[in-house]
């Protein structure tokens, strides 16, 4: 089980625990799902196929949005807003989670899944999965585009006419005027933006499993590469609190249980176990939900940075913790495939996730350094730089 949940677009704070919730209050347990398909006796290479494409599929968010968030976090600092990885807009830039965000989203992930425990058994589940297919085809469609963005800008020629646009949305007129929206794109977004809506359409009337995963691999790559820890404190507060959330809410209750099997939405990622006998028209799946990719992929992807920021031309914090990722989710499976019982998949993947990486600090005698690296919030550099810059004009 994990969590995490959609992006949110309200306060900082918010921001974060939004988008890591969502995902999370869904899937009863990231890996819960890994078996439970009812009454359906999988073949020994139907599990085998599906539990390896599960972690196939969960390496790839996380090895690509850490590199992406590289780049994205090079973009904050040379305040280039055309960076190669495509940012163009505000909303485009990462979302930095402090130590105070971290110690409040387990509290807020609690509240908002027993919220929709309560939904469920309150409101018909029909209806209110309707409003979901229709919020998660908007925000799937963003999602699959924003991820498109920097492979179509490699794929166009470079004589292709690339025509610039902006969708501008005011309040009041003078000096009182403000901008609500302030949006920039060109044709090779609308490009993938078309593209993204013909898969939305498909996923909104067919719920196909292929198209679930599009938009769940989506999710989990903008997660991964537009949330940013800004210290590896911060992330162990993080992880460790969600551990404990993860294993009282399985463990505990039936609450992750239920909504995970109530809610419809892709905020999870399927391969289905009959795949060898039926085809792509296979119904019986092994899942993985998105907060089990997206919680560990950020700390994951700050070590990366870590790892950039020492300048040695190596990447040993980030494979090191990556190989943890495979080690914490294989022994997911392994300890849920043998005792036959949903298993909360942070219990194993916290304690490797950050275990690993701390022991080879150890040994290099880097752990004080690694602990001291700290990544600025956008707005608290714009502050400085201007408070430099009137430090400068007061001289």
């Amino acid at each position: 089980m994990s969590e995490a949940e959609p992006v949110s677009a309200s306060a900082p704070e918010a921001a974060a625990a939004a988008v890591l919730e969502a995902l999370n209050a869904t899937d009863s347990n990231g890996t819960e799902a890994l078996n439970a398909t009812a009454k359906f006796v999988a073949t020994p290479e139907g599990t085998a196929l599906a539990y390896g494409g599960l972690v196939f599929m969960a390496l790839l968010p996380i090895f690509f949005g850490a590199i992406r968030s590289v780049s994205c976090s090079k973009s904050k600092e040379l305040g280039d807003n055309d960076y190669d990885s495509g940012f163009r807009n505000a909303s485009d830039m990462p979302e930095t989670i402090t130590s105070r965000d971290a110690a409040r989203f387990p509290i807020i992930a609690s509240c908002t899944l027993f919220g929709l425990y309560l939904f469920f058994k309150v409101f018909s589940q029909e209806y209110i999965n309707l409003l979901l297919s229709i919020y998660f085809f908007g925000l799937g469609v963003l999602a699959l585009s924003h991820t498109m963005s920097p492979l179509m800008s490699r794929i166009f020629p470079a004589s292709f006419s690339n025509k610039q646009f902006q969708l501008l949305f005011t309040q009041g007129s003078g000096e009182s005027k403000e901008e609500i929206v302030n949006y920039e794109f060109d044709t090779k977004n609308l490009v993938c933006l078309l593209i993204s809506s013909v898969v939305g359409v498909w996923y909104l009337f067919k719920k196909h499993w292929i198209a679930n995963n599009l938009f769940g691999l989506a999710f989990a790559l903008n997660g991964v590469e537009l949330l940013h820890l800004n210290n590896v404190s911060t992330g162990c507060i993080l992880l460790g609190g969600l551990f404990v959330y993860d294993v009282f809410w399985v463990f505990g209750t039936n609450v992750m249980v239920t909504v995970a099997k109530s809610f419809e939405a892709p905020i999870k990622l399927v391969f289905p176990q009959d795949l060898l006998e039926k085809g792509l028209g296979a119904s019986n799946f092994a899942m993985l939900g998105l907060g089990d990719i997206v919680i560990p992929g950020i700390f994951i992807a700050l070590l990366l940075r870590f790892d950039v920021s020492l300048k040695k031309n190596s990447r040993t914090y980030f494979y090191s913790s990556f190989l943890a990722y495979i080690f914490g989710l294989g022994l997911t499976i392994f300890v849920m495939h043998t005792f036959k019982h949903a298993q909360p998949a942070l219990l194993y993947l916290v304690p490797a996730c950050v275990g690993f990486p701390v022991i080879v600090a150890l040994l290099k005698g880097e752990l004080t350094e690694m602990f001291r690296y700290e990544e600025t919030p956008p707005e608290e550099e714009g502050s400085k730089e201007e408070s430099s810059e009137s430090e400068k004009k007061d001289q």
